[in-house]
């Protein structure tokens, strides 16, 4: 009998110990196991588009998510824009350039703005500073279509004016008054850069620019032989050469090439209200928050169009420093009224 209740206590003591575990499994062991595999096959499930589900409702969806954070970026732009614009206004008063006089400083000059008065916007074409680009929507918004622009050998400038002729100064102001007003600024030198590698380095042959490169050389190489020692033998200017000829040229007052004329000169920002000034370091965004100003979404998109010649930005201290001192305080000379006004 004894022997029967030890066996009977050891066997209930077991199935005790038994149930714990049981017990302790259910508790802790499965729910982890279900949350793995809930997860495993979250995973692994290969993605499914439903095809009955409406376009209209993806897009209602996309919305809904990305429209307040790009309602706050375009906020963030307009106040940077503002700040630019009251910093140009402020500044050309305080230089005198909002005066009206007889110079090239102090005339309107209306030679070089594009008017769509269809679409209300008013560009002036600063050369250098994403004026292929946005040439290039200019003609999209004259109703060119992409496929005859990329077909098309004529110059898109050319192209351009037939739908939009040189504006006069009586007009230009009125489509002011009733239309988005922009230019796009870049850093002075580096345009200077970009102007020189694309119309002298890079010239085509028998154009203007492979003919004025041969000029330059002609005239400066020799000039500088004290500043080298040795000819250069590149079969263009090289870039002292061109600087020291767009110095002389400033200096006999000749007119400049329409690709490196200062921008307070191209332009004349200070005798007209832009609304919006663009820059190429901010490009993206200033156009993105431009194109959705002017409602043009579904016509244009923002572009950055170039040569693909690499970025000029990477470029810029290879080449200035080939320049003397002296050069680069001239070019500053030159420029100096862009960089005050539109920095």
């Amino acid at each position: 009998m004894r022997l029967r209740k030890r066996r009977k206590t050891h066997v209930n003591g077991w199935r005790v110990v038994r149930r714990c575990v049981l017990f302790f499994m259910a508790v802790c062991v499965v729910p982890v196991v279900l949350v793995l595999v809930v997860a495993t096959d979250h995973y692994m499930r290969p993605v499914r588009h439903s095809s009955f589900v409406p376009q209209q409702w993806d897009r209602k969806e996309k919305v809904i998510v990305e429209e307040p954070k790009l309602n706050h970026n375009m906020t963030l732009i307009a106040r940077r824009l503002e700040r630019r614009r009251k910093h140009m206004k402020r500044t050309c008063r305080i230089l005198g350039l909002d005066r009206h006089g007889n110079d090239t400083l102090h005339r309107p000059n209306p030679w070089e703005f594009l008017v769509d008065t269809k679409h209300h916007l008013v560009w002036c074409n600063v050369f250098k500073a994403a004026s292929t680009s946005w040439m290039y929507n200019f003609n999209i918004l004259a109703g060119y279509s992409p496929r005859f622009l990329k077909k098309s050998k004529l110059v898109p400038m050319t192209l351009a004016r037939q739908r939009y002729p040189r504006p006069s100064l009586q007009a230009l102001r009125r489509a002011f008054n009733t239309s988005i007003s922009f230019l796009i600024a870049r850093h002075p030198l580096e345009r200077l850069l970009s102007a020189y590698r694309d119309k002298l380095q890079y010239a085509l042959p028998h154009t203007h620019h492979r003919k004025l490169g041969n000029e330059i050389i002609v005239k400066y190489r020799y000039k500088m032989k004290s500043q080298n020692a040795g000819l250069s033998t590149q079969r263009w200017p090289t870039f002292p050469e061109f600087v020291e000829y767009l110095v002389d040229s400033v200096r006999n007052g000749e007119r400049l090439d329409m690709h490196w004329t200062p921008i307070a000169e191209f332009c004349t920002p200070c005798m007209f209200d832009f609304e919006v000034i663009a820059h190429t370091e901010t490009l993206h965004e200033d156009q993105t928050y431009l194109i959705r100003r002017a409602r043009l979404e579904r016509l244009i998109g923002p572009e950055w169009r170039n040569a693909g010649r690499g970025t000029t930005a990477d470029q810029v201290e290879k080449y200035y420093s080939q320049l003397t001192r002296s050069q680069i305080l001239q070019l500053y000379h030159i420029y100096r009224y862009r960089i005050s006004i539109l920095n």
